[in-house]
């Protein structure tokens, strides 16, 4: 009875590992061409290379990542429209959660999410950018929640988590979007009105993949070619 419980520890952590390289793509730290070391990720989180080398492999069948033999795992070529169709999937099951939830939203789910916005923006007047990501992440685990509709969060689970999540607070001008953009949606599920809560949330959702965008561009994510590395040794192998 030992043995399923390691292989469920391991597969959370796989997943954790690819979590964590997603966001690493995702929000620039990793440019498109570059390889993405295992040593140097399993070092980061203090993991030994095993569950890194099976994440990527993961991310490999993603098409996050390609593998070049006995060279290494090299970020894939990401384009604007990548982070765009992204994200517009992620604003069509969001905003249909969002309607959900505004026609079925009890007055104690109501005032939750009104302390969750209260509590984003204490977080952002503050500048926290762990309690930003922490109330922006509980504040839309509710509205999903409140919903009732598992299948549809569960397909919004599987789009959203390319989402650079706990880089967001760094984006320039993401947490009074976030902040602004919940004034919106908390307006329409306070009315009732879904298809206002459906218009709401999307629009939100399509902000964040707007500010992405302009992130990665005012990085200079796009300007060098696929294939291109950082590295102090150009083409040197992603270790094992």
């Amino acid at each position: 009875m030992g043995t399923p419980r390691a292989l469920g520890r391991r597969r959370q952590l796989g997943d954790e590992v690819a979590d964590h390289i997603r966001e690493l793509i995702m929000s620039g730290q990793v440019r498109p061409g570059e390889f993405v070391r295992l040593e140097r990720i399993a070092g980061d989180l203090g993991i030994s290379v095993t569950p890194v080398r099976e994440a990527l492999l993961a991310l490999r069948g993603e098409g996050f990542v390609t593998l070049e033999p006995r060279r290494g795992f090299r970020a894939a070529p990401l384009t604007r429209a990548d982070v765009h169709d992204l994200f517009e999937a992620q604003a069509y099951f969001a905003g249909e959660l969002a309607a959900r939830a505004a026609a079925s939203l009890t007055p104690a789910g109501l005032a939750e999410l009104e302390g969750l916005q209260a509590e984003l923006e204490r977080a952002a007047a503050a500048r926290d950018p762990a309690a930003i990501e922490d109330a922006n992440h509980r504040f839309h685990r509710a509205v999903n929640l409140a919903a009732g509709s598992p299948k549809n969060a569960w397909l919004l689970g599987l789009v959203a988590r390319y989402a650079p999540r706990r880089f967001y607070p760094s984006i320039e001008g993401w947490p009074q979007a976030s902040v602004d953009d919940h004034g919106s949606v908390l307006a329409a599920l306070r009315s009732g009105d879904a298809g206002a809560a459906r218009h709401a949330m999307r629009a939100h959702i399509r902000h964040a993949g707007a500010l992405l965008v302009g992130h990665l561009e005012g990085r200079g994510f796009w300007d060098a070619p696929a294939g291109a590395t950082t590295d102090a040794t150009p083409g040197a192998p992603a270790g094992d």
